[in-house]
């Protein structure tokens, strides 16, 4: 494998490729790991991984870390509060100028891009980004990332089993999950094979499905009947309120599900199917290791 260079590496996300990369035998001196934080990085260097110092904002930071690179997996930056469209194209700048040869980029999955969505405060950066690096002469790859499944219990409720009751405004909308995990195994898939180049890959679960299937299987597994309640969007940004979870986070939620509600995730796909040689992680299978411990 030539040298690699990860962003946001000592998130969960750049933690576990970096990981998978290391458990498939690449060499740790292959591997350079771009951190904010010196001492968040001291996992990483005790590995052997070459950790680089620097951030999306310094650019001067981003050129330096990029010296011998040939590939480079841009995470996407987790800031809300500026446009991350800006630093992503900060960081392809910085590659077009070192030589990178190949970035990869995580993005996130959606059927079409509409201003008017509710979703378009964060798809409108993702848009911009790809729209940048297709433009760059960079050879790119693309991960159009689904929602995590890791977060699905954030919706469902860890007290459903008490309130016997899902409340979220997705309607029968159908969503495509995915394990953050298995996304982070098939970046390390990718970067370690060739034919990738110039692609873009649906990452997420064959088969999408509703927050009223979700209930269905949490019934199954437990025995206990679990009610599927699709709210107006405003009951359900008032009530997480109530219970204490801040105005921008309640917004967030709240956009999100009307976005399931739209279908605008309802994306079925094999091709991590393909990137992994197995089927990922599902709802169920997720569900039933969550419920049955």
């Amino acid at each position: 494998m030539n040298k690699v260079l990860i962003t946001g590496a000592t998130g969960q996300l750049g933690k576990s490729t970096i990981n998978f990369l290391l458990e498939k035998g690449v060499a740790a001196n292959q591997i350079s790991a771009l951190a904010r934080d010196e001492a968040k990085a001291a996992e990483l260097k005790s590995k052997g991984v070459d950790v680089k110092i620097g951030n999306y904002d310094d650019f001067d930071s981003l050129r330096s870390a990029m010296q011998g690179v040939e590939t480079l997996l841009l995470i996407s930056s987790s800031e809300m509060t500026k446009s991350r469209a800006v630093q992503h194209i900060n960081a392809i700048k910085a590659a077009k100028e070192s030589g990178v040869k190949h970035i990869i980029y995580t993005g996130f999955m959606r059927t079409h891009d509409d201003p008017k969505s509710p979703l378009w405060f964060i798809t409108e950066d993702h848009v911009k980004t790809e729209k940048y690096l297709k433009e760059s002469g960079i050879t790119y790859t693309l991960f159009a990332n689904a929602f995590y499944l890791d977060m699905l219990m954030d919706f469902v409720g860890e007290q459903v089993l008490e309130t016997k009751t899902i409340f979220v405004p997705a309607g029968d909308g159908k969503i495509n999950f995915v394990l953050r995990n298995e996304i982070a195994e098939a970046l390390a898939n990718v970067l370690t094979t060739g034919g990738h180049e110039n692609k873009t890959y649906n990452i997420g679960i064959e088969q999408p499905v509703s927050f009223g299937e979700v209930a269905k299987y949490i019934s199954d597994i437990t025995g206990v009947a679990i009610n599927y309640v699709s709210p107006e969007q405003e009951e359900y940004q008032q009530t997480l309120m109530q219970y204490g979870v801040p105005e921008m986070y309640a917004r967030m939620f709240a956009a999100f599900a009307v976005a399931f509600a739209a279908d605008t995730m309802n994306v079925p796909t094999t091709e991590l199917t393909q990137l992994l040689g197995r089927k990922p992680t599902s709802v169920q299978e997720f569900l039933l290791a969550k419920f049955k411990k």
